[in-house]
């Protein structure tokens, strides 16, 4: 008897703890096409039949798992035990943050939450180049490269005749950035003349690369470059040349005597044809006095 009563006191002396929802695995990292599970558990103080809610968090909050059935696109692919969910193929449109709540009305606090974030890892995918099939020597060349679509963003390595260019070298004649795909030379040289082409990585999937490209780096021809400026110089003293003789012989401008004559010849038909109106408007006039009753 007085080790019931003493069990009974033990019992009501421990805290009871109100409903708490808790993840095993906040933060869920799964590659594409593979299955992820979104850790959910949960402890309450009285509730039996406790409701369980999954909600994903983006520009909008949309049910996922509301009154024992999934929704929209987890229909089908979905199962749920006890609160953890297990997605089947997982796609870059189910990544985001997901938030199981768990409703215990007859608890003091009835409602208990936790947050899971799904990242779900892309492998690279075949990089688009953008290299110069050639280029004179002594100027600035970029080829770049780039793969929009791996998560993580991948990172760039470049390669000359099937030799990758080190990222970091004393004396080089030209920068890499492993991050944004970007390969500089500053002043390229004959010596740069090569097969160049870019591999992508990021740790999920195999390195992707893009085909090779041969740049080919010219020398500057001097001579011909000389002999266009002088044919260009030829041309515009020949031009100038016709101008002053054109000018010379009167093609360009009228001589005093022709714009004195031209000027005579408008003043005479401008009287030409003052005279000719007036002497209609005269002859109209004498027809109307003619025809009008006396």
């Amino acid at each position: 008897m007085f080790a019931s009563v003493a069990l009974l006191i033990l019992i009501q002396s421990v805290p009871v703890v109100p409903v708490t929802v808790t993840s095993r695995s906040p933060k869920v990292e799964v590659h594409e096409l593979s299955d992820a599970e979104l850790s959910c558990e949960f402890k309450t103080e009285k509730e039996t039949s406790p409701r369980i809610e999954w909600k994903k968090k983006d520009k909008d909050v949309s049910f996922v798992y509301y009154e024992g059935s999934f929704l929209g696109p987890f229909k089908g692919r979905a199962a749920i035990e006890g609160a953890t969910v297990h997605l089947r193929r997982v796609t870059q449109a189910d990544a985001g943050e997901y938030r199981c709540e768990v409703s215990a009305p007859a608890d003091s606090v009835k409602l208990g939450e936790t947050n899971v974030t799904l990242k779900v890892l892309v492998p690279p995918q075949t990089p688009s180049c953008d290299i110069p099939s050639s280029a004179l020597t002594g100027s600035q060349v970029e080829l770049r490269c780039r793969d929009q679509h791996s998560i993580p963003p991948a990172r760039y390595t470049w390669f000359k005749d099937n030799r990758a260019l080190p990222i970091r070298q004393p004396n080089a004649t030209y920068t890499v950035n492993e991050f944004t795909g970007v390969l500089t030379f500053q002043t390229v040289s004959r010596a740069d003349t090569g097969q160049y082409h870019c591999e992508a990585k990021n740790g999920v999937g195999p390195a992707k690369s893009c085909r090779g490209t041969l740049m080919q780096i010219d020398d500057l021809n001097l001579a011909a470059v000389i002999s266009g400026v002088l044919l260009l110089c030829l041309l515009l003293l020949l031009c100038s040349f016709g101008v002053c003789y054109a000018h010379r012989h009167g093609y360009f401008s009228l001589s005093i005597q022709d714009t004195v004559t031209l000027q005579r010849n408008l003043r005479i038909s401008n009287t030409l044809s003052r005279s000719c109106c007036d002497g209609e408007n005269d002859r109209r006039m004498m027809i109307v006095a003619t025809l009008e009753p006396t």
